[in-house]
């Protein structure tokens, strides 16, 4: 399992954020192929202090090859260039292997 995560910053316009997020670019993720599983929350808090994130998201792939596929694909493009739309206030995408723990 290959997990992509974007941390999106505080945007200029929360309310425009949400909105646009949840019926603009959210279905654009969803016909991403290769997508096992996604995931988002609104509702990003540290244990200490303020956290520096508005919102998370999460995708899952088979593997790195099968997100970098994704990306590259048309609909992996049109994701991309969708996030200046809403994300005002930045965002920081990482992937990594997922690695289980035991019990």
């Amino acid at each position: 399992m290959h997990k992509l995560m974007v941390l999106y910053r505080e945007p200029a316009d929360p309310d425009h954020f949400r909105d646009y997020y949840l019926n603009n670019h959210l279905p654009l993720v969803a016909r991403m192929p290769g997508l096992l599983g996604w995931r988002y929350s609104f509702e990003v808090a540290a244990l200490q202090g303020q956290t520096p994130y508005f919102a998370v998201f999460e995708a899952e792939f088979a593997d790195a090859a099968a997100m970098t596929e994704a990306r590259a694909s048309a609909q992996g493009r049109q994701v991309t260039a969708d996030v200046a739309n809403y994300a005002t206030g930045g965002a920081v995408v990482i992937h990594y292997p997922v690695q289980n723990g035991a019990g």
